[in-house]
């Protein structure tokens, strides 16, 4: 352990990413015998495999994972130093490592555009992907941050607020719920109802919502994989559909979509800004923070123009018990 090096780490890195020593070579501007070398060195010193040698390419073991979430927690480090660094001399310059579940990647973008413009030299890497996906990015330091509306808690995280998110069920706006006023839980069984995959943060509130009908996921909802694929579904007469209200902003003011009018509906949760708690923010990480936090709520899609204007307000306020931290949908 005293004599790793971060060549050595790097080699792990760059195996990982390309699965063969040859490619990994290439990209660290090495030769293959110098790569097998590094792995070598290490599993010498660790006294244990760190790849499985298989026909797919080189698969990191146990030992191999243990060591390359090592290598990405300092590499993440070592970049944050060199923007601290940049920091001091004065310069607002960084990079941004920005993960996003898919709903988010709606608003995203207007985001991401107003930061750059009061911070021009900051890149920011958009990343989008399923809650899962992100999760998993955030755990092995591939993300700076990530906004999500469930932050994990696999490992201990840094959550920030900055917006509400509100959940609402969608019909055609030919459908008959689409008149009604206070639709109850009982009537909305009637109808097939639309959800995303399990794991999924509106799936996970849905069944909260629910709760009192255990296996109404079961018996009246079709499952499909993505907020596009849903809203295609609801507006070809296939279901109704329950969704973030930041994913149909268009479609309800051009008159596509229609949200009904659920008692206890909207739900609110929360957006979160979620980095790992345990790694040092680099400073063009905090400017991104706090610009979402002074100003992050007024880039999402206006909510005052997609609720049914006699919908009674204090639906919007159902919470479901779970706390604020874990019931958030992503």
């Amino acid at each position: 352990m005293r004599t790793l090096t971060l060549r050595q780490l790097r080699s792990i890195q760059a195996i990982n990413e390309h699965r063969t020593i040859a490619a990994a070579a290439r990209q660290l501007g090495l030769t293959p015998p110098a790569v097998t070398l590094q792995v070598k060195q290490l599993e010498d010193d660790f006294g244990l495999a760190l790849f499985d040698r298989t026909n797919d390419g080189m698969r990191l073991t146990a030992a191999g994972a243990a060591v390359l979430g090592a290598a990405n927690a300092i590499e993440t480090t070592l970049r944050a130093l060199a923007d601290e660094i940049q920091a001091i001399k004065g310069v607002r310059s960084g990079t941004i490592r920005l993960g996003v579940v898919s709903t988010a990647k709606y608003f995203a973008p207007r985001l991401i555009a107003a930061f750059r413009r009061d911070y021009p030299d900051i890149e920011i890497r958009l990343i989008v992907g399923n809650r899962l996906e992100i999760i998993e990015q955030l755990r092995t330091y591939r993300l700076d941050i990530a906004l999500m509306g469930r932050p994990p808690v696999e490992f201990p995280v840094e959550a920030t607020v900055f917006g509400d998110h509100p959940l609402v069920m969608i019909a055609p706006p030919d459908h008959p719920l689409a008149a009604a006023r206070e639709i109850t839980r009982e009537r909305l069984l009637e109808e097939t109802i639309i959800i995303r995959e399990p794991g999924s943060g509106t799936r996970a509130a849905l069944a909260i919502f629910f709760g009192d009908h255990p296996d109404a996921l079961e018996t009246r909802t079709a499952e499909m994989g993505s907020n596009e694929t849903i809203k295609q579904a609801v507006m070809a007469g296939l279901g109704i559909a329950f969704i973030s209200a930041h994913t149909i902003a268009f479609e309800v003011e051009t008159g596509r979509l229609a949200i009904l009018d659920v008692s206890h509906m909207p739900i609110r949760r929360q957006w979160f800004a979620v980095s790992r708690k345990e790694r040092i923010p680099a400073p063009a990480d905090i400017a991104f923070k706090n610009f979402l936090m002074q100003r992050g709520a007024s880039y999402l899609p206006l909510l005052d123009r997609l609720y049914p204007a006699d919908a009674g307000d204090a639906a919007s306020s159902q919470t479901t018990g779970e706390t604020e931290g874990a019931s958030s949908p992503a």
